[in-house]
């Protein structure tokens, strides 16, 4: 089982570098690709807007808004 819960974190933190990669070159359709339909932490949530405003990329920035916030447990 703990294996499980490692590979899970593995995967969701190498699509959050992911995210961040796609984001600083503007690929807006990786970005899309990669967000699916997953909620996140707000504070992961706030963190890739601050950098679509960077980006200047509106679209980007317009597409993190729309993510739902994951509730905490």
């Amino acid at each position: 089982m703990e294996s499980n819960k490692t590979d899970k974190n593995e995967h969701g933190i190498a699509n959050f570098m992911a995210l961040e990669t796609a984001i600083a070159n503007n690929e807006e359709g990786l970005v899309k690709e990669l967000l699916g339909n997953q909620a996140m932490q707000e504070l992961e949530k706030s963190y890739l807007i601050d950098l679509a405003k960077l980006s200047s990329n509106i679209t980007i920035k317009k597409l993190l808004e729309n993510i739902p916030i994951k509730q905490s447990h």
